[in-house]
């Protein structure tokens, strides 16, 4: 071979390696993988020391609230254990209080994660001549604490030493509840949505209508209260998109969308605004419905098995679902956004916990809590 076809060869085979990597070649996409940081029984994993859990409240921010079967507490994300208790009555858990109560109570103790005390709810108001009864549980929300009746058709905010601020009552016992940027939004049983501001002042109602029975079976706030979503009655089923009309708190929300789902489910259903607001995560008969805000539009993920569980965040594109096929029978589900099913893993267990906190997943069955790290590779 002469020097000039060697050099027309090179560069021939050098031209399509160049194409081939320019114009062929696909980068490797990153695959999603769970990595086991700890797992704890929760029968024998006992709480650090009081001084301990303050450090760790502190360390690592906020603590993540758990009940799992006749367990409740708080865990750091190393696994530390503020507080790790069986239940001896009715838990009230949220991420900044706990209460724990009898069925009748006549007061309720209120603690932050690492056990420390915040408020004391008397139940007899003293200062009334009849000695009127503040009957009620605690309810966490908005890091606000209210109580709401045994009936449930009536809330209660308290302000930081116990008292009543305001009372509300509704028409009909409440069916979901849900508050963020200081309003608080309400579904009940009679198919009504009501929004209250801070001061327990109704600013909106509205009735979706549409359905044989009316009823609403599940509500969410996105962030900033600027949009809600409800799912509404009972055949036909509905899923409605709610947006305000204005930056004013008290101006009206509109209809921006909304959709049939069939005959739908006679029980409250799993709702949420995730990846930071900008998708509506939602049971439905055949699966989990994904609603896109930005492209206004409605997806499908079909799934075989009750929706039991759902993470709410829906951080790195990535949701986690738990589902049961029977008693026993249990599966961690991965969606990707927009639609698509990427992994399932089943597992058996009576009691079942889910939780995440950015790229950290918990998932806890029987006695056992464990804990994942989302990673990308």
């Amino acid at each position: 071979m002469t020097d000039k076809k060697k050099l027309i060869f090179i560069g021939g085979g050098f031209a399509l390696f160049i194409l081939y990597v320019f114009g062929v070649a696909q980068p490797i996409p990153e695959e999603m993988i769970l990595t086991p940081r700890w797992i704890k029984s929760l029968a024998t994993t006992y709480p650090v020391a009081p001084d301990a859990a303050l450090e760790a409240y502190a360390k690592s921010g906020p603590l993540l609230p758990f009940q799992l079967g006749e367990y409740f507490g708080y865990a750091d994300k190393d696994g530390n254990f503020t507080i790790n208790r069986k239940k001896n009555g009715y838990i009230s858990l949220s991420d900044d209080y706990w209460a724990e109560y009898k069925p009748i109570p006549d007061r309720i103790e209120v603690y932050n994660p690492v056990h420390a005390p915040v408020l004391s709810i008397e139940m007899a108001d003293s200062t009334q001549s009849e000695k009127q009864m503040t009957q009620g549980y605690p309810l966490f929300l908005d890091k606000k604490v209210f109580l709401i009746n045994n009936e449930q058709n009536s809330i209660v905010s308290l302000d930081g030493k116990g008292k009543v601020v305001w009372t509300y009552d509704f028409a009909a016992p409440l069916t979901c509840i849900d508050a963020a940027n200081g309003l608080i939004l309400t579904g009940s049983l009679d198919g009504v949505v009501e929004i209250l501001n801070s001061e327990g002042k109704r600013v909106f109602l509205f009735e979706p209508g549409g359905s044989r029975l009316s009823s609403i079976l599940g509500c969410a706030f996105s962030k900033d209260g600027s949009k809600f979503a409800v799912i509404s009655g009972i055949d036909e089923q509905r899923f409605l998109l709610m947006e305000r009309l204005s930056e004013s708190l008290n101006n009206e929300y509109r209809v921006t969308y909304h959709e049939f789902l069939g005959k739908g489910f006679r029980h409250p259903v799993h709702i949420a605004f995730v990846d930071n607001d900008n998708r509506i995560a939602f049971e439905r008969e055949t699966g989990l419905g994904v609603y896109e805000i930005l492209f206004r539009k409605s997806l499908t993920v079909p799934l075989n098995g009750e929706i039991i569980a759902m993470d709410e965040t829906g951080g790195e594109q990535l949701l986690f679902l738990l589902l049961a096929q029977d008693r026993e029978q249990k599966q961690l589900v991965t969606i990707k956004f927009p639609d698509i099913l990427m992994h399932k893993a089943p597992f058996k267990s009576d009691s079942f916990f889910l939780g995440r906190q950015d790229s950290i997943l918990y998932i806890g069955g029987g006695t056992s809590l464990a804990s994942f790290e989302i990673v990308k590779r």
